[in-house]
């Protein structure tokens, strides 16, 4: 997966589930997720998942009750929110393919024969 950043990522939906309002915390994290290189693979029940898994992350950002943090934990591992839990995941980014200077074969030409 090219390590740039998502820019198609779904958008927020403006009130959470309960209607309630999502605190800063929370928008900033989804914003993380939305736009992991990695997201652009995700389908309508990943997207769902996500959203639930922000739910969570909302009611901890509201109470700061440690009781949801576990949960929120294993959904993160799921999604592949940190370099561990890609790597769990076995997701790996890679840096975009460098110009390569004149002359030089670029082995990436080559890795499909």
């Amino acid at each position: 997966m090219v390590d740039e950043p998502f820019a198609d990522g779904m958008e927020l939906p403006e009130f959470r589930a309960n209607t309630g309002v999502w605190p800063e915390a929370t928008k900033a994290k989804w914003d993380a997720w939305r736009s992991m290189p990695h997201a652009r693979l995700w389908t309508a029940s990943e997207w769902s998942f996500a959203l639930d898994s922000l739910e969570l992350a909302a009611e901890y950002h509201r109470t700061g009750e440690t009781r949801f943090a576990t949960e929120l934990r294993n959904r993160e591992k799921v999604l592949g929110t940190t370099l561990d839990y890609r790597r769990a995941l076995r997701i790996r980014y890679i840096k975009p393919a460098a110009v390569t200077p004149s002359g030089v074969a670029d082995m990436m030409d080559y890795r499909d024969l």
